[in-house]
């Protein structure tokens, strides 16, 4: 029995597959390797180009690029700003240092990756664009974790990496830890809550709305790579104040926000 053209027209479409187990761990595994490193270079050229425009480097585009390892492909660790913010500072502008450190995190992450990033899903969104708007979720997990790991993470820190912490911003702007943890970590603190509320129960389940297992699964990475990869970053440095903090949110908030993942992406 043949079916009619007619028939054949009015069959609705199969409903498309999500993506299949090894090629998601795939897809996962190099956009995270990718957002991190979009990120962490946005960070970094915003330090340099910042010391360039107040006159304090001859070439926006040079960073200290490190010897080639391993980890400095994976995440980049390694590789700064190069700026010598000693000089800056011992020659009494010490504001400039402070916005030449600053500028990373705020110009390079708040102002720039996390609204592009943004935007770049709901584009994704608009035209299904599935692989796109996962890629831009993994970005926009990177630049937030970029804020967490300054503030509160290398907020308190004994000032002996100025390339690491915040010391730098205090020390410039003649203001305390306590001071800069006010005034951006509650702002921040909005940023993180609205992303865990709203952005990634409505991305996961945008991703993977028909299997609940999935949406488990990237929860709990979400969790694992913005407080256990990011809140890490006081393990490495800045000392005792910053170990401890890292610690707890590594350890603490972590399996917390694992946990509330796993719960809020188990429903349908």
């Amino acid at each position: 029995m043949t079916i009619s053209a007619e028939a054949s027209e009015e069959a609705p479409d199969k409903p498309k597959r999500e993506f299949g187990a090894w090629p998601l761990a795939f897809h996962i595994a190099w956009q995270i390797w990718a957002a991190h490193a979009v990120v962490f270079f946005a960070h970094e050229y915003a330090h340099s180009l910042t010391a360039w425009l107040l006159g304090w480097k001859t070439n926006p585009l040079a960073l200290n690029y490190g010897h080639f390892s391993s980890m400095a492909v994976l995440i980049q660790l390694g590789i700064d700003q190069n700026v010598d913010e000693i000089p800056i500072f011992n020659s009494g502008h010490g504001v400039q240092a402070a916005i030449i450190s600053g500028a990373g995190l705020l110009v390079g992450n708040l102002f720039i990756t996390l609204p592009l990033s943004r935007w770049g899903y709901h584009i994704a969104k608009k035209r299904s664009a599935k692989l796109l708007g996962m890629f831009c979720y993994w970005a926009t997990i990177a630049s937030i974790g970029n804020l967490v790991d300054y503030i509160p993470i290398r907020t308190f820190t004994d000032g002996t990496d100025l390339y690491q912490d915040m010391f730098a911003v205090e020390k410039g702007l003649n203001t305390s830890a306590w001071a800069l943890l006010v005034i951006l970590g509650i702002p921040f603190l909005f940023i993180v809550a609205y992303f865990l509320l709203r952005i990634m129960p409505d991305t996961i389940k945008w991703l993977f709305p028909k299997s609940p297992n999935k949406r488990i699964a990237m929860a709990v990475l979400t969790a694992l790579f913005l407080f256990g990869f990011y809140g890490a970053a006081g393990l490495l440095g800045g000392g005792p104040v910053s170990y401890w903090i890292s610690l707890a949110c590594v350890s603490i908030v972590t399996p917390i926000v694992s946990i509330f993942g796993v719960f809020a992406m188990a429903r349908r």
